[in-house]
């Protein structure tokens, strides 16, 4: 009798899995492809580098400090666990009692370093060393060492419980992730309501005439208190969501995570440390090569090198298709990837979600930009929660209904509402983003407390919320067709 070898069919996934995944594919490849690219051409090419020595250090210890998460994660859930709970447990309080402390403190009174004023043991022309003015935000710091020591506390915890809770499975999304995403985004969506009727300059103007610089820190102080719950929230969810993933398989996404880490973001924070450093002494070394420095470098003074430098619109543009290539072919390596490394594509996903999430708060903490990069920190952080909730079980099974003319327009709509969500949520962005984040929707916060008039202006610019009401509608749209989408159990 002849043996018929049986073929394997392929994996079922609901249409309302799919649609999530396809969103947060959307996300990555926008900023990984789109908007990173060009915020690194921006900075490379501005009158100054100032912001390109931030968004390096920012860029260096952001993902530095994931992998530190990383590795807390490895280290503990290890099937024979050589560092106790307790360790990291005393070490993350540390780390988030004085990244805290330091935050606050740099915030009221020195946030970047050196300042101009300074003069100490300086070289090619800088104020500390060889670095310039402003080239270090000590917030961001702060908020680093902050965040490692709260997910090293959170992972150390779930550990020491692990030790003496035998079950391994995963429970899915549970109650307690799906409230702290639910309050994160009634947190997120109540202050974007807030923030379209009062300004936060116009309020620290009023409440601070004299000297509304530090009014403005004041009101984000204030601000950071539901904005920074919802953050807590958003990380913890998905700290949570990804830890009930991998733990009845953990033989096949530990060693994943640690490619994440070890070989992404541990040698791509590794780079831009480098780059931050030796920025200055790169820059008057390629400045003095013939042919090149005329080509690659700009200085305005050539007595104050590399002081007075920055790079060319010719070396923002090899920078920016080198960025650009490279993420290309990143993503297309995962598409190439899904059926053979399926674990390797979703655990590199959602981290790399929290990491672009961390990143944007990072590189954003001046006092003009900080709350709304915190408002989109904690949007990005909801979404990687939601992605990674999917990733295993929910929606997973499927009914037998076929797609139909009903089922595609739902897809249609619910897609066509996430798109247009996601251009609303990115314009509330204010006038000190651009050109780096242009808004698409227009949004003008201050319907009750306008913000001060701008140098040279006679007349206050009108609030124009348009784009925190597109948000509001798109939302409750894309949720009631998503509703009737996964009622009707639709399968691929």
């Amino acid at each position: 009798m002849q043996d018929v070898q049986r073929r394997e069919l392929p994996e079922r996934m609901s249409w309302a899995r799919a649609v999530i995944f396809a969103a947060g594919f959307f996300f990555v490849a926008a900023i990984l492809i789109g908007q990173l690219p060009g915020y690194v051409y921006l900075k490379m090419t501005a009158s100054t580098l100032e912001g390109f020595s931030q968004g390096c250090f920012a860029l260096a210890l952001t993902c530095l400090g994931i992998f530190a998460i990383i590795q807390t994660n490895v280290s503990l859930f290890d099937p024979k666990p050589i560092i106790p709970p307790a360790f990291f447990t005393a070490l993350g309080s540390l780390l988030t009692v004085g990244g805290f402390a330091f935050a606050i403190w740099a915030d009221l009174n020195l946030q970047f370093f050196p300042t101009a004023d300074m003069s100490i043991a300086p070289i090619l022309g800088g104020k500390f060393l060889w670095f310039q003015a402003n080239s270090i935000d000590f917030v961001m710091v702060g908020l680093v060492a902050m965040t490692v020591g709260l997910a090293m506390v959170f992972y150390s915890r779930l550990a020491a419980r692990e030790r003496v809770n035998p079950d391994r499975s995963d429970p899915g999304t549970t109650p307690a992730v799906r409230w702290m995403i639910i309050i994160a985004s009634l947190l997120v969506v109540l202050f974007m309501v807030a923030y379209m009727e009062i300004s936060d300059a116009g309020l620290a103007h009023r409440l601070f005439p004299d000297d509304p610089d530090f009014g403005l820190k004041v009101v984000n102080l204030g601000a950071a208190i539901p904005l920074g719950i919802a953050i807590l929230l958003g990380m913890f969810a998905f700290l949570l969501r990804l830890h009930y993933l991998m733990r009845p398989i953990r033989k096949k996404t530990m060693a994943p995570l640690y490619a994440v880490g070890a070989f992404g973001l541990a040698h791509l924070g590794l780079i831009f440390l480098v780059l931050a450093i030796a920025l200055y002494p790169l820059l008057a070394l390629l400045h003095y090569i013939p042919i090149l420095g005329p080509y690659f470098t700009f200085c305005g003074n050539e007595a104050q090198v590399p002081s007075s430098c920055t790079f060319s619109q010719q070396a923002g543009y090899l920078v920016d298709a080198i960025v650009t290539s490279g993420f290309f072919f990143l993503l297309m390596g995962a598409i190439w990837a899904w059926k053979s490394h399926r674990y390797l594509v979703l655990i590199g996903s959602v981290v790399a979600v929290a990491a672009i999430a961390a990143t944007t708060l990072m590189v954003h903490t001046g006092p003009d930009k900080v709350m709304v990069s915190m408002i989109f920190c904690a949007g990005m952080l909801i979404l990687a929660a939601i992605w990674t909730a999917v990733s295993r079980r929910e929606f997973a099974v499927v009914g037998e209904k076929n797609l139909g003319c009903l089922g595609q327009w739902l897809i249609f709509g619910t897609c066509l509402f996430i798109y247009l969500g996601a251009f609303a949520f990115f314009s509330i962005a204010p006038h000190s983003w651009e050109p780096e984040t242009a808004p698409n929707i227009p949004f003008v916060a201050g319907a009750i407390i306008q913000a001060p008039l701008a140098a040279g202006a006679t007349t206050p610019e009108l609030a124009k919320g348009d784009a925190v009401v597109m948000l509001i509608l798109m939302g409750v749209l894309a949720l009631i067709q998503f509703y009737f989408l996964n009622r009707n159990r639709y399968k691929i």
